[in-house]
């Protein structure tokens, strides 16, 4: 399965890599704008694809100048303009190619399992702590310090440093950050910001050729900024205690449905957790659990509200 979503990640870049082409290109026009507008708005995936050859781009009109300005031919000398657009262009085509693979070995991915957690140090000295099934890439710029959670948690401790901001992509939204401690869940239906120590501001992406919009929210210590997917936002504020429960090694629920809660467990691994009767997935569930003891969690929760748990070969059932 990752293999086949590496590979769509691959062919949404090698698009966006011939849309820059198209745009930089001689043969821009007004119809060749409104397709690429179409083609962006189709998915978050295209527009996150070409934001990221367009990060590569940025470096590609200096050689082409650099070229144009080096070569004698007359073509070059009567047309500077249409030769740097070309060339440029034509560098633009490669990257469908071959740039990809360059621009992976710049961007350094980090992501684990079901089951794992681990800690990361980047180039600067940021550390990062992944929590179970989750993808970070990494995308540092000359004057950006930027990473893209494209699934998962994650809590980042950057290093300070104002000439370079750190700024966390997740979900079409971006959280911008300066010698902050802050935790960032990406999860299907929302996203979740909370700041522990610092500041960050939380903004929604820019669109294509556009600025960020702000949502605009900057964090205190101790806040939670939770986005859903329809774009409605609330703050409130929780237990940190709570939030970096998955740090010890424990998950802590609050009178959340009990679907929720299986869903958190299985992402810690061990045999998963299922429920035979969809009623049942609005039970609601409280208490601090152990994330490596599946088993212990649903005798628990059974004990509690008067079910019974069935083991099957693949699956611990609970049942009425």
């Amino acid at each position: 399965m990752s293999e086949r979503l590496d590979m769509a990640d691959d062919i949404t870049v090698a698009e966006a890599a011939a849309w820059l082409a198209r745009l930089q290109g001689p043969m821009r026009s007004p119809t060749v704008e409104d397709a690429f507008k179409a083609w962006l708005a189709e998915s978050d995936a295209n527009a996150r694809a070409y934001a990221r050859v367009a990060d590569t781009w940025e470096i590609i009109p200096a050689a082409a100048r650099s070229n144009a300005a080096r070569s004698n031919s007359p073509v070059s000398s009567r047309h500077p303009r249409r030769y740097v657009l070309t060339a440029a262009a034509s560098i633009a085509i490669m990257l469908v190619f071959a740039g990809f693979a360059w621009f992976q070995l710049r961007s350094p991915v980090y992501q684990t399992s079901f089951g794992e957690i681990k800690s990361v140090t980047l180039s600067d000295g940021t550390r990062v702590t992944l929590n179970a099934d989750t993808r970070l890439r990494v995308l540092y710029r000359k004057n950006e310090r930027s990473v893209r959670l494209e699934r998962g948690e994650a809590v980042f401790d950057d290093v300070e440093n104002p000439q370079r901001p750190f700024v966390v992509q997740a979900g079409g939204y971006q959280v911008r950050a300066l010698g902050t401690v802050f935790d960032v869940y990406r999860a299907p239906k929302h996203l979740d910001v909370t700041l522990i120590k610092g500041r960050v501001d939380v903004s929604r992406n820019a669109p294509a050729g556009g600025k960020a919009v702000s949502v605009p929210t900057m964090l205190s210590p101790g806040e939670r900024l939770v986005i859903r997917a329809d774009g409605h936002t609330a703050l409130d504020h929780p237990s940190l205690e709570t939030i970096s429960a998955w740090q010890r090694g424990q998950v802590v629920f609050n009178d959340v449905p009990l679907a929720q809660a299986i869903s958190q467990i299985n992402r810690y691994g061990g045999t998963p957790i299922r429920v035979a009767d969809p009623a049942l997935e609005q039970v609601r569930v409280s208490g601090v659990f152990p994330i490596r003891d599946p088993e212990k969690f649903a005798h628990a929760i059974s004990s509690l509200r008067h079910l019974r748990v069935v083991r099957s070969r693949n699956s611990i059932v609970i049942v009425r």
